[in-house]
């Protein structure tokens, strides 16, 4: 894999996991998190989504 894409992976992923933590703790979560015990799905596909980038990533720099 290319070392610039690893890069802007990467970046993306802490992006993604910048926006899924602010909606993690939002009000809407908050509110969810009180009903069903669980953060809204959004949240969750973000944080996911930026882990899995940032995995992706950080193997594709490490990787010769």
């Amino acid at each position: 894999m290319n070392k610039s894409i690893s890069i802007v992976l990467l970046v993306a992923g802490v992006v993604l996991l910048f926006f899924g933590y602010n909606a993690y703790h939002s009000a809407a979560s908050d509110v969810s998190r009180f009903f069903t015990g669980e953060p809204t799905d959004k949240a969750l596909w973000f944080l996911g989504g930026g882990l899995a980038a940032c995995i992706v990533g950080l193997v594709g720099i490490v990787k010769k």
